[in-house]
């Protein structure tokens, strides 16, 4: 049996086409955009083609797209930017409590800062309590920080009445939509947001690129001091090949995405069927309002990283969470969020599907996953009473 790659919510393999159209810029086009020779102009040509490109996806002005260094850099930038430039006007920030860690640990090191973050709950399918949003709001409140969809459990925010609900306040709005490109709309003007995070690892394209939507008008300052790269609003010299093969891979992305849509929630809704008629189970999120690909399941009396290890060993590639925060053997602060009790938390797996992954790989992960978990539940010494908080 070949390898399955069940972890496209941590990251994707490149698409040959992102490689190829990637590969002249490293040895045949490798000037810096800030040259004035033909190498330079050439390099600056490619930047401004694939900021028109990324700009016409997310129906906004070219001007609005700033380039970065990943998305945790793009959360960095909107978050941090926003408030140390709007302080004066006032110094509370609202998110939510099952935000990525980029946008949590951003708001811890706000408050030591002096700023106040309000944390959001959300329901037991993980959906914001917008009642709650509202009754947070404040007459300080700069800036509401709101992911598209959650990359643990696969739930998809309402952006679109967060947005309207910030716009009504005149309060900025940025969302890290990281996990929708090429599974939802991405048009800033039906999101209704100022500011929207982009990551390339997670469209097929290359790692350490992504954007910031930054809407005309917004108040922010830069992150990244330098040479006067983007507008001034990010320095650095431009990482050519990764802009070129981003711009790429989420206009594949973005092309495919209806047709791919079809097809993997079939395939999602499958594999948590047949998962689900394992005897003490709990899918976690929303039944139907989550990402095409994303299966995140509780399996009672036992950890979730003894599963991947025996996944591993049947060359099956998932996670029991975040990669982002993997490092830490503290329950998931998502399942935690929607009421699962620790014991349950640590018994979860989730399985992101992929373009390469196939009905017949949906089967196969079916059967190991019946045997593992009967195989680990013969000898854990875990035994849970009422598991939900």
């Amino acid at each position: 049996m070949k390898e399955i790659y069940a972890d496209n919510a941590a990251t994707t393999k490149m698409r040959e086409e992102v490689i190829i159209e990637m590969k002249k810029f490293y040895s045949v086009e490798y000037g810096n955009p800030s040259s004035f020779h033909y190498r330079g102009l050439e390099a600056k040509r490619a930047v401004e083609n694939a900021r028109k490109k990324v700009a016409e996806i997310l129906n906004c002005k070219e001007d609005e797209i700033v380039f970065t260094g990943g998305g945790t850099e793009s959360i960095n930038f909107a978050l941090k930017g926003i408030a140390f430039a709007n302080r004066e006007k006032g110094m509370h920030i609202i998110t939510s409590k099952i935000e990525h860690p980029a946008v949590l640990n951003s708001c811890k090191w706000l408050e030591k800062q002096g700023f106040e973050v309000s944390y959001i709950d959300v329901d037991e399918n993980g959906i914001v309590k917008l009642d709650e949003l509202k009754n947070n709001i404040r007459e300080d409140t700069i800036l509401i920080s709101m992911m598209s969809a959650n990359n643990e459990i696969g739930v998809i925010q309402p952006i679109g009445e967060i947005g309207k609900i910030a716009r009504d306040k005149e309060i900025y709005f940025h969302t890290d939509a990281c996990q929708i490109a090429g599974a939802l709309d991405i048009d800033v003007s039906k999101l209704r947001v100022d500011l929207l995070t982009l990551n390339g690892s997670k469209i097929y394209g290359p790692k350490g690129i992504g954007i910031l939507y930054i809407k005309q008008g917004t108040n922010i300052e830069p992150l990244i001091h330098g040479g006067g790269q983007e507008r001034g609003l990010r320095g650095g010299t431009e990482n050519v090949p990764a802009i070129v093969g981003f711009a790429k891979a989420l206009e594949l992305a973005q092309d495919e995405r209806l047709k791919g849509n079809e097809r993997l929630i079939k395939l999602r809704d499958k594999l948590i069927d047949s998962l689900l008629k394992i005897k003490d189970t709990k899918l976690n999120g929303h039944r139907t309002n989550r990402l095409p690909n994303n299966v995140n399941i509780s399996f009672f009396d036992i950890e979730g990283e003894s599963i991947l290890l025996h996944l591993n060993e049947k060359e099956i590639y998932a996670s029991t969470g975040s990669a982002c925060s993997s490092h830490n053997l503290e329950p998931s602060h998502v399942l935690l969020a929607i009421g699962l009790s620790h014991d349950i938390a640590h018994g979860s797996i989730r399985f992101s599907l992929g373009r390469d992954i196939k009905e017949e790989d949906i089967e196969y992960i079916i059967e190991i996953m019946h045997k593992i978990v009967e195989n680990l539940r013969k000898i854990s010494p875990v035994k849970i009473k009422g598991g939900l908080k």
